[in-house]
């Protein structure tokens, strides 16, 4: 399969231009197409033999190794609610790294890259599909379903958010509870994660699902006198409608809004992340997902208290 992923380092040459590139894939022959951000790809293989785990959860069809590593391998249909792709003739597995950790998806056929504008991706309408789908979009005329594996990633590790102690309470004992943080993020994991850091930092907060409903939440605040603005903007990199670092591009370049401090938190990580991060002019990139890290860099960040 490498030919799928030939594109790849063009692809990366998008990042930073409000671009998504996509791995499109199928979970079911004849279904719906469902598409990954290619960044989060390592490799993509014909499905090897899975040695079955016992006292996994249910979507986790068993171990692969994979370049000398055992890793677990997801069954992405299972997790979609449909049936098992596993030891299916069209299942292929896709290697991924994210949240600082590497897994399998098993999916079906896989068809190609395609890049997208992220103006054309949009939030899935309330019941229309589940909640592992963080966004849909539209290639060639057909449907795209983007799914949330760091949701399907959560869901599975089942691990639960640990702050050090000594972290808890610590911007609110530093006068630091005034004004609060902006956590911007397409992923309800990951906004519920930020979330439960700012209550135990002791910050208020306000939330956004992606960064077109930031930048018209902060344009409100500061068309008015400004005082409801913001400590520091927290943003996901690769959301619907306008990403992260389009969404730091335009705070940079309105005057209202150009002093604000922006920390760019993202499940990918690597140097493109942090030469682009720079180029747009982002205070900081903090890589998901550890608690004790993300804390500490909102509190370095963190403007002094009025």
């Amino acid at each position: 399969m490498d030919n799928v992923l030939e594109g790849v380092e063009r692809q990366i040459r998008l990042a930073g231009h409000n671009r998504m590139a996509m791995l499109l894939f199928s979970v079911q022959d004849g279904g719906a197409r469902c598409a990954l951000n290619v960044f989060k790809v390592r490799e993509v293989l014909r499905c090897p033999p899975i040695t079955p785990l016992l006292g996994q959860n249910a979507h986790v069809a068993g171990s692969v190794d994979y370049r000398g590593k055992t890793i677990p391998a997801i069954d992405l249909a299972l997790a979609l609610g449909l049936p098992a792709l596993a030891g299916s003739a069209q299942a292929h597995m896709v290697v991924t790294e994210f949240s600082r950790s590497i897994q399998a998806f098993i999916v079906g056929a896989v068809d190609r890259i395609v890049h997208v504008d992220v103006a054309t991706v949009e939030p899935p309408r309330e019941g229309m599909v589940g909640p592992r789908i963080n966004a849909t979009t539209r290639v060639d005329g057909a449907l795209v379903m983007i799914v949330d594996v760091e949701q399907i990633l959560s869901d599975v590790s089942g691990v639960t958010l640990a702050l050090s102690p000594t972290l808890h309470g610590a911007a609110s004992q530093a006068g630091h509870g005034r004004r609060g943080l902006l956590i911007v993020d397409d992923s309800s994991v990951a906004r519920r994660n930020m979330e439960e850091i700012a209550k135990r930092l002791g910050l208020p907060y306000t939330l956004a699902q992606d960064g077109a409903q930031a930048l018209e939440i902060l344009r409100s605040v500061a068309g008015g006198d400004g005082e409801g603005l913001p400590s520091l903007v927290i943003s996901d990199i690769e959301m619907p409608r306008l990403d992260g670092y389009a969404l730091t591009r335009a705070i940079r370049e309105d005057p209202a809004l150009a002093r604000l401090r922006v920390l760019l938190h993202s499940s990918l990580s690597g140097g493109f992340n942090a030469e682009t991060v720079a180029s747009v002019g982002a205070d900081r990139f903090v890589a998901k997902f550890n608690p004790d890290i993300l804390a500490k860099a909102i509190l370095d960040l963190l403007p002094a208290p009025d």
